[in-house]
């Protein structure tokens, strides 16, 4: 993908969690600018909001999320590949998740600075996902 895209950069921290297989998690999980859960033979996996999940459950994070502006449409291809390949010359660890109009890139917050600087010197955007101040 050689066009530019336009990048949200999420203010609420999230995680991403590891539950036994089959597990429901026992908070409340759907909080955070993204929430997903996943059940596979061997585990289940679940992303929120990095606040709500309890002590002593393992996670990763605290994770900065960057939602791709869309909707993308299905049949485009390499848009992955072309935010997460200058990533990885960067040494930046990510985590990407789809959702149905678009993707999201998950990294480290103490890289998101680096993850965010390496995206815009390769052509694309980053803002906030929502402007602050002003009138509500």
């Amino acid at each position: 993908m050689s066009l530019p895209l336009h990048l949200m950069r999420h203010a609420d921290q999230v995680a991403f969690a590891r539950l036994p297989a089959g597990e429901e998690p026992g908070w409340d999980w759907r909080s955070g600018p993204l929430a997903s859960i996943t059940y596979t033979d061997s585990e289940t996996s679940v992303v929120c909001a990095f606040a709500s999940v309890p002590t002593g459950v393992v996670v990763q994070g605290p994770l900065t999320a960057f939602e791709i502006a869309g909707p993308l449409d299905f049949t485009m291809v390499g848009v992955l590949s072309g935010l997460l390949e200058p990533l990885a010359r960067q040494g930046i660890s990510i985590l990407a998740l789809s959702t149905f109009d678009t993707d999201w890139i998950l990294v480290d917050t103490a890289r998101s600075e680096d993850a965010q600087a390496t995206w815009k010197r390769t052509g694309n955007t980053v803002a906030p996902a929502r402007l602050t101040g002003g009138a509500s």
